[in-house]
């Protein structure tokens, strides 16, 4: 198993700081370094300039957002990262949500397994370098009667295979993952629940494929908290689980909210998301079973945080993402070199 570091959303005062953690993630062996873009910062030019201050790590997108851009735009700038970057880009995709695809970029947040699928095929298509033309549901490229006409990338990536991720957390959309690229990226993974609500999945869409789990990258990421009192650790995280199970998303279309109940927690989502909906956000936070922030985060010394790694380890995660807390530079920089530490001291490197 490898690590990753995962910078969030740039901006909000904490630019200098993402840039200090990336090149310490560098330093210190992780394999990957991905960026996040909802409503505020994009990742491309994040990425751009971590690749421009970094040596060896590999910068992932994570994710471009699907409603965003056009796919031949996301083969452009996939193809144009990895050259920059020297061959170390990684294209992670996404439907988002309801509220930013039909809100924020005006696209209607209808069949995204559908939309998703055929936006791989031609990003999959242009980085490949053929001439492009494609016939869907939802694109057709060249526009029929008119002018346009198949075009070739010209920009050559500097390896002719870009590795594809997507975002995936419900059931059919992890089976389509596993089907079509080449690794997944989950949240709010807890390793005691993995096979069911992700690998297996994962497994049956490669098996669809005429594939095995052999190559394909599963990648959850796990916040990480450094200390010795587990439980106010975790109430660290009570804000952040809340808005994922309880807000994000609308009462009908929450895939968090749905994730939480497939590991067991049906009652306690449902009190959850009725509270932050209602708005009682601290009442949403403090439903919020310890269990379940303890089983999707990395909380404690660098023994604990060791075994919490063999268990991801032993559950199938191949590069395991680590979201480092703290409200400084310094707390995050430790949080840091603590996950390598007990990667080390896991033995599953």
């Amino acid at each position: 198993m490898r690590l990753g570091i995962n910078l969030g959303y740039w901006g909000a005062g904490m630019d200098a700081d993402n840039l200090a953690v990336a090149v310490e993630a560098d330093r210190l062996g992780y394999a990957v370094c991905w960026a996040a873009e909802a409503y505020g910062s994009d990742a491309p030019t994040v990425l751009a300039y971590v690749a421009a201050k970094t040596e060896r790590i590999d910068i992932g997108s994570a994710i471009l957002q699907i409603p965003a851009r056009q796919p031949a735009m996301t083969a452009m700038t996939a193809a144009t990262l990895d050259s920059l970057s020297g061959g170390r880009f990684r294209l992670g995709l996404g439907v988002s949500g309801p509220q930013v695809s039909e809100g924020w970029y005006g696209v209607k947040f209808d069949k995204p397994l559908a939309r998703t699928r055929e936006y791989v095929e031609i990003v999959r298509r242009a980085m490949s370098r053929e001439r492009l033309s494609f016939e869907g549901e939802h694109w057709t490229l060249p526009l029929p009667g008119g002018p346009g006409k198949p075009l070739k990338l010209t920009v050559h990536p500097e390896r002719p295979h870009i590795p594809l991720y997507i975002a995936a957390i419900g059931p059919k959309n992890l089976e389509q993952t596993g089907e079509i690229a080449d690794g997944a990226l989950l949240i709010f993974p807890a390793a005691a629940h993995l096979e069911e609500t992700a690998i297996k999945p994962i497994r049956a869409g490669r098996e669809k494929a005429g594939k095995t789990m052999e190559g394909f990258d599963v990648v959850p990421t796990v916040p990480l908290a450094l200390g010795d009192d587990i439980e106010a650790l975790a109430d660290t995280f009570r804000p952040y689980t809340a808005l994922y199970v309880g807000g994000m998303g609308s009462r009908k279309q929450n895939f968090y909210n749905r994730l939480a109940q497939r590991m067991g927690y049906e009652k306690e989502a449902a009190e959850i998301q009725d509270k932050y909906l209602a708005g009682d956000k601290d009442g949403a936070a403090a439903a919020i079973p310890h269990s379940l922030i303890d089983s999707t985060t990395l909380l404690g010394p660098v023994d604990r945080i060791a075994d919490g790694m063999r268990a991801y380890a032993a559950a199938g995660v191949t590069t395991l993402t680590l979201a480092p807390a703290g409200f400084t530079r310094e707390e995050r920089i430790a949080a840091l070199r603590a996950g390598a530490e007990a990667l080390e001291r896991a033995g599953v490197a």
